[in-house]
């Protein structure tokens, strides 16, 4: 009897990658493989450029997911403390989204949330930053957008979902809507990721219970400095041990 041959070992690259792997899973995200000769150094480059997008993007939509939007708000963060450009955070859920999945199953509820995924991309800049963050939970980063201009921002994003019929079925078209809470990073502050979205998340709060299918956004932008913003701000500060 003739032993059975052992299975073929995954490609490794010099560094340990498996090729075999890292391959499969680009093809599964869309990507496909990288342009260029196997093995060479571009092209190992190209993999694990590609592994570093699949990374940061939410397999469903596409978007940005939840680990990319988190360091997106930090480094927003820390541009508004250091240069005081103005910038704006929306959440957004989608109204009564668990309806969809009840009565027409899970793969238009899939649909539904890719739809409302490209309107979001059609109704912002490139510039900005949309991820989707939970399952029916979207956020949308908008650096360098003035107080002046969130309300109209924020309604555009509304009013483009509400527009737009998602196909379920070969003759059924659902309309979905949109509730959002906006916040704008206080200006010149060192603040905290967590403080920016309670801020949005409780005007999207107040979205919902005023009926939904609306954008409700801080009135005046928040420009006090909370107990806890103060503590970020003088945590590390020359200052901290002058007396009062």
């Amino acid at each position: 009897m003739t032993a059975s041959a052992a299975p073929r070992p995954a490609a490794l690259d010099p560094w340990g990658l498996d090729l075999d792997e890292a391959l499969l899973l680009l093809q599964h995200s869309g990507l496909g493989a990288p342009r260029g000769e196997p093995g060479s150094t571009p092209w190992l480059q190209a993999v694990i450029d590609g592994l570093c997008e699949v990374s940061c993007r939410d397999p469903l939509t596409g978007l940005s997911n939840r680990r990319s939007f988190e360091l997106e708000l930090d480094r927003e963060l820390d541009r508004v403390a250091r240069a005081g450009e103005p910038a704006l955070l929306l959440m957004l859920d989608i109204d009564h989204f668990k309806q969809v999945n009840d009565r027409h199953g899970h793969a238009a509820g899939d649909a539904v949330l890719k739809s409302v995924a490209r309107a979001l991309e059609e109704s912002v800049r490139p510039m900005d930053t949309v991820a989707r963050v939970g399952g029916e939970e979207f956020a949308i980063v908008l650096p360098n957008c003035p107080p002046a201009f969130g309300e109209a921002v924020a309604e555009r994003v509304r009013r483009t979902v509400e527009r737009g019929l998602v196909t379920v079925a070969p003759a059924e078209s659902l309309r979905v809507t949109l509730s959002l809470g906006g916040a704008f990073a206080p200006q010149w502050v060192r603040s905290s990721a967590a403080l920016w979205v309670e801020r949005a998340d409780r005007e999207l709060y107040r979205a919902k219970a005023g009926g939904r299918n609306r954008a409700c956004l801080e009135q005046p932008p928040q420009s006090q400095v909370s107990p806890e913003e103060k503590g970020l701000l003088f945590a590390t500060s020359q200052y901290q041990d002058l007396p009062e």
